[in-house]
């Protein structure tokens, strides 16, 4: 499976902004889990030990035991797949209390793009013992499937979890290689983030790395956290991760991953982040030709916020290039990055069937590794990927180290990701609210020569307390060609300022424009965060 396959299944099956399996009502009393084997001792330094003892070891893949007829499964028939309610991780025994745990848990079937198995086990006072796969644990419906025809070791495809008082709506999904996705308090799924990536964006395929077995561990009756485990696996790498899982208005994961390289990486990805730009205000060009479409902007997040470890808050803006696109921004130590959707106006957007303005951003917030005090030096990376459909996501972010990962060595990275609506850090400076371009000049004059105009809206508390008359200056840098009209006035909509400037690129070099803008006073103190875009010039 590629990106693009991957990534689709997990937009479309959730394009609604849940998942595309619905919970049937629970029927009678709630059914036992079978498990398999005895219980066996459980830790995380065990897992790191299992993880470094498998880099060790030639890699194997996974053997493809999946029944044709699961195989075959089209769209329409794996959705007529339903999970019984009454076999949920965790729901309440018979005769037990009616609250057992926060938590339950459901586990997805295979089928559609789902064909590798992974186990799933089950975490009670430090032991484990393996979820056993049941046919009864699903309703099959119009699927065409007869459970029990299936095999009794068919495994599961990934695991859902619910938490109280609400059974109906996730929280949290693991499905798909090494894809997780959850929500904050508006309930509402948008990207995605995933262990790990390897080789993103290189002129080769791309490697996914696969969270083979997952340990749930049981938490207790009031208990506001969830602990997941995983054992993840690739033919470059093995590692070790624990997920502690805290529910909110923004819901929070404390990641702790342990890497062991089986052999040199020339770009491993960590805490990478995947979410989908088609087009908004600031790129249109998916709607030239006959690919016209009738809402304003269709993103799942609008740009990449990067907190650098000096302290300065940068804003770049995404796009959906006619090229695939890669950029780097070094850093030492990152205090954090994540990709945004700081737009959440519905009139931006007019979708009232997937609610785009209603998708969780994503920041991850370095805690700790290997390197004292942080992550030490890398960069984090964006690649921008074109695409002509909304369900393919196409950007991709994350942090690279800038020492390449060895064979044998062990790799410790420390993470905690916000997912939501409000993210925990924001530049105390005035923020980008708005990335306008289109063709530049001055209007009722003949245009002598190409140019492009940029407008970038800023608001925030600080620009809010100025007066009508304060004077502002907006700090410009091209990479190159001429900057031509820049301007900054005030925003009454926003109590905030907008900048305006045109870049004439000049000639026939249609290499890529970096630019660079903030908002500064008359004595050159910094006003804003710093806004940063590439173009891509047009043809002559």
């Amino acid at each position: 499976m590629n990106r693009r396959e991957l990534l689709k299944a997990g937009a479309a099956l959730t394009a609604a902004g849940w998942p595309a399996w619905h919970l049937l009502a629970a029927a009678g009393q709630t059914a036992e889990l079978k498990h398999l084997a005895t219980p066996e001792k459980f830790d995380y330094a065990w897992l790191k030990g299992q993880a470094s003892h498998l880099a060790r070891q030639a890699y194997v893949p996974a053997p493809k035991k999946i029944p044709a007829a699961v195989e075959a499964l089209d769209w329409d028939e794996y959705q007529g797949i339903r999970y019984r309610d009454e076999h949920a991780l965790w729901a309440p025994a018979p005769g037990g209390p009616k609250l057992a745990s926060r938590f339950r848990a459901k586990f997805f079937h295979l089928g559609l793009y789902f064909h590798e198995p992974v186990k799933i086990y089950e975490v009670d006072n430090g032991m484990a013992q393996e979820i056993a796969y049941d046919p009864n644990m699903f309703d099959y419906g119009k699927s065409g499937l007869d459970g029990k025809s299936l095999p009794e070791d068919l495994g599961f495809a990934g695991f859902r979890v619910n938490v109280a008082p609400d059974w109906q709506r996730d929280m949290i999904a693991f499905l798909g290689a090494s894809y997780f996705r959850a929500v904050g308090g508006e309930y509402q799924y948008g990207l995605s983030a995933r262990g790990l990536s390897i080789d993103c964006g290189m002129p080769r395929p791309e490697e996914f790395p696969v969270f083979r077995k997952f340990w749930l561990e049981k938490p207790a009756a009031r208990s506001d956290a969830l602990t997941v485990y995983a054992l993840l696996d690739s033919p470059s790498i093995a590692g070790a991760y624990r997920f502690i899982i805290k529910p909110g208005q923004t819901l929070t994961m404390d990641v702790d991953a342990a890497l062991y390289p089986r052999k040199a990486i020339e770009r491993l990805g960590i805490a990478p982040l995947t979410s989908m730009f088609y087009y908004g205000e600031n790129d249109r060009r998916a709607l030239s030709g006959n690919n016209g479409d009738w809402r304003p902007e269709i993103h799942d997040s609008d740009g990449l916020s990067l907190w650098l470890g000096n302290g300065e808050w940068i804003w770049r803006p995404l796009g959906n290039p006619a090229t695939l696109r890669f950029n780097a921004y070094q850093d030492d130590n990152p205090r954090g990055f994540g990709l945004l959707q700081r737009d959440r106006n519905f009139d931006h957007y007019q979708d009232d069937g997937v609610f785009y303005d209603r998708r969780p951003s994503l920041w991850v917030e370095p805690m700790g590794g290997n390197v004292k005090g942080g992550w030490g030096k890398g960069s984090v990376q964006l690649i921008e990927i074109p695409t002509q459909d909304e369900t393919f996501d196409n950007i991709v972010a994350f942090w690279n180290p800038e020492e390449p990962p060895k064979p044998g060595e062990e790799l410790l990275f420390s993470y905690r990701l916000h997912w939501g609506a409000r993210m925990p850090y924001a530049s105390p400076l005035a923020n980008v609210a708005a990335t306008r371009t289109g063709v530049g000049g001055v209007v009722g004059k003949q245009r002598s020569h190409f140019s492009w105009r940029f407008v970038v809206d800023f608001a925030g508390p600080n620009l809010a307390k100025l007066g009508r008359n304060a004077k502002l200056v907006p700090v410009i840098t091209a990479s190159r060609g001429e900057i031509e009209l820049p301007s900054v006035r005030p925003l009454d909509s926003l109590k905030g300022y907008r900048a305006m400037f045109d870049v004439k690129p000049g000639g026939d070099d249609r290499t890529p424009v970096d630019l660079r803008l903030y908002l500064a006073d008359e004595k050159g103190r910094a006003l804003s965060e710093t806004w940063l875009y590439q173009w891509m010039p047009p043809q002559p």
